[in-house]
């Protein structure tokens, strides 16, 4: 028997799926742009706690222990649920705006030797 690993679901079904779950459970009125953003800031702070002693070395490891990985998995989850239900609030398309900030970037910061003069 081979094991299949399921199709990630699309931004959008994530986001209509965030937002069902908020609206179900009525917590639409704690949801503003500050507390949101604000979660967002303590569950970056958890994934940071995972990192906080380890070596460079370690840190680069930290997917082999099952149970850290686990860690991690939840709290990048954490985060992106975060970070994707601020943009619903505020009606910000996080694909956009990343495409935009990496155009701007690489305006900005030219791989070395191809500067236009």
């Amino acid at each position: 028997m081979t094991d299949h690993p399921r199709p990630s679901p699309d931004l959008a079904a994530l986001r209509r799926r965030l937002a069902e779950f908020a609206a179900a459970r009525d917590w639409q009125p704690y949801h503003t742009p500050k507390n949101l953003a604000t979660a967002l800031s303590v569950e970056a702070a958890e994934l940071v706690e995972i990192f906080q002693w380890l070596t460079p070395e370690q840190s680069a490891r930290v997917m082999t222990d099952p149970d850290t990985a686990h860690r991690v998995r939840d709290e990048v989850a954490d985060v992106l649920a975060y970070l994707l239900q601020f943009c619903e609030v505020l009606d910000v398309d996080p694909l956009a705006a990343l495409e935009a900030k990496i155009e701007r970037n690489e305006s900005r910061f030219p791989v070395p030797g191809e500067r236009e003069d």
